[in-house]
């Protein structure tokens, strides 16, 4: 005992020192942290300061009344010790929309109890609102957003670098700020609704912009808004794609056709070519590129036309073959490497035909008029989530929030998507001008199925598409 008091004055500076940096780092972030952040940083203090007694006023403590050995060390003899009242630890941090707060779960205080408890958390943080997840065995986490993320107005930049996984579709977060994110492996197909200027557009600019830098994925647009590629959502990214129709039913139709060929010949070379029989076994390659279709207004392309003169007539039978040629596209080509996005304002069976869209495992809806807008859009289970449902985000400030069924999930997730500035949408463009290929290429040497003319151009020259469009 004597030689721990003697060295104490020789600890007493190291420790001072060291408590000294601790409090230094955390001013340090302070002051290089946004506005959002610091004020999140002061939330955190509160958050750790009155943690005991908040959690004893919410029913989060439990009474030990087995004394520990210090208590019956420290009791007067002949007296029963006092019961210990246990808070659970937590461990606080925070970040630009507020606080993520891990505790550890004591017996009868549990996840049951935290969820319980949460609105009584979110009053005293004075958060938006508060959500409780298991974190572990024993273990739980509590997020707590002070700002809502959904009426947060976010910017997505483009690195402009190859992405590392090519069937990771960021999207943006979720209504407590966590990342939301969508694997496209083996997904055929996803339709994306929503009233004009709800987001649309800069959703699929993300995507376009996040793959584009990869030479394992081609892109093709048939944009039904558009007459040329030169107008429209679209043109800023026009040199990065390998085709481009815009509103001529003609055009579209033989796009169709020349991609339905390409699925038949990979169809039967894929076991040659890549030695599997689903292209996600192995991954998008250069060789073998995702090919993603982007159907903007495909109510254009694929509604049927009724009346009985030869131009109706005309218009009828190729939005029925191009809604056959998409089916296929949809139904046959998930494992040779084929995408297709169908975009419309609402996808209803008069739209998109229900053959395609009810095979579509993925669907995005930004905001809705009507509910049975909705209900074509997400399924009849919106139904029993009004407060998810696209129609409560026709308010100016949910631009860019959609809504989607996400798995593992209960119910429905509201998405805060960020916009893509258009100078970032076309300085990625240009810059990967020169990979933009036509699949096809790859493939010509391929013999296709018996009956079948091939699919790829004669020419194997590839002229940059920047110069092919006006």
């Amino acid at each position: 005992m004597g030689t721990v008091i003697a060295h104490a004055p020789d600890v007493l500076p190291v420790v001072i020192a060291l408590v000294a940096g601790w409090l230094l780092l955390g001013l340090l972030r302070y002051v290089r942290a946004d506005r959002g952040t610091r004020a999140s940083i002061r939330q955190a203090v509160r958050v750790c300061f009155g943690w005991m007694r908040l959690a004893r006023m919410a029913g989060l403590t439990v009474t030990d009344k087995t004394p520990g050995l210090l208590g019956q060390l420290t009791a007067p003899k002949g007296t029963t010790p006092t019961p210990r009242v246990l808070t659970p630890k937590i461990k606080v941090a925070a970040d630009q929309f507020g606080v993520v707060v891990r505790a550890k779960c004591l017996p009868k205080v549990g996840l049951e109890e935290f969820q319980g408890a949460a609105r009584f958390l979110a009053d005293s943080w004075r958060c938006t609102r508060v959500s409780v997840l298991p974190d572990g065995p024993g273990r739980v986490v509590i997020r707590g957003v002070r700002l809502d993320p959904l009426v947060t107005q976010t910017e997505h930049r483009p690195t402009g670098r190859p992405p590392t996984d090519l069937s990771r579709w960021e999207l943006g977060v979720d209504e407590y700020a966590a990342p939301v994110c969508v694997s496209l492996a083996n997904v055929p197909g996803v339709t994306v609704a929503g009233v004009p200027g709800a987001g649309k557009t800069s959703l699929i600019n993300r995507l376009v912009c996040d793959l584009a830098p990869s030479r394992a994925v081609q892109f093709a647009v048939a944009d039904g808004k558009v007459s040329a590629a030169y107008e429209g959502d679209y043109a800023d990214l026009r040199s990065r794609l390998f085709a481009f129709v815009g509103d001529d039913l003609d055009e579209a139709n033989a796009l169709f056709k020349r991609l339905v060929a390409l699925r038949r010949t990979r169809s039967s070379a894929i076991r040659d070519v890549l030695g599997v029989k689903n292209m996600w076994h192995v991954g998008p390659s250069e060789v073998w590129p995702l090919t993603v279709l982007i159907i903007d207004g495909a109510h254009t392309y694929l509604r049927d036309y009724k009346g009985n003169d030869p131009q109706t007539k005309h218009l009828a039978a190729l939005t029925a073959d191009n809604a056959r040629l998409v089916e296929d596209l949809v139904k046959k080509g998930r494992s040779v490497g084929f995408l297709v996005i169908l975009v419309s304002q609402k996808v209803t069976g008069d739209a998109i035909p229900t053959f395609i869209r009810d095979v579509c495992p993925v669907g995005l809806s930004f905001a809705q008029k009507t509910a049975e807008a909705a209900v074509a859009a997400l399924g009849d289970d919106i139904r029993n989530w009004p407060d998810a449902s696209p129609v409560t985000l026709q308010d100016p400030a949910y631009v860019g929030v959609a809504v989607m069924a996400m798995q593992g999930r209960p119910g429905f997730t509201r998405i805060r998507t960020p916009y893509v500035p258009d100078a970032d949408a076309a300085r990625i463009a240009e810059a990967t001008t020169h990979l933009a290929i036509d699949p096809a290429l790859y493939l010509e040497s391929v013999p296709g199925p018996p009956g079948w003319a091939g699919t790829a151009p004669t020419d194997r020259t590839v002229v940059p598409l920047a110069k092919r469009l006006p």
